[in-house]
């Protein structure tokens, strides 16, 4: 998880799912909050390839910090709030 945690890159895009309606220009028909962000809007907001957008989301993925949802062809990310705050809550405890 640390690891995933590492990259200022990773670390941006949880900054941005924590409130995608301000960073971010919806999908026609997809509720932001509650299904998530499609990558192809990550990557134009990483201005990155989209392998590399991949690559970090999967990174956060495997972390737990994220949840995806697949409908149709597209793939959704969204924050896995439940794991971040059992990691605040570790990191509160040990420091």
């Amino acid at each position: 998880m640390f690891k995933a945690l590492s990259n200022e890159s990773r670390l941006q895009i949880l900054q941005w799912l924590k409130e995608p309606e301000k960073h971010f220009v919806p999908h026609e028909g997809v509720d932001m909050r509650e299904i998530g962000v499609c990558v192809s809007q990550v990557t134009d907001k990483l201005h990155m390839t989209q392998s590399t957008a991949s690559q970090y989301l999967s990174i956060l993925q495997r972390a737990g910090l994220i949840r995806t949802e697949r409908i149709g062809k597209y793939t959704y990310y969204k924050r896995n709030e439940e794991k971040i705050s059992e990691l605040a809550d570790f990191l509160n405890q040990k420091l």
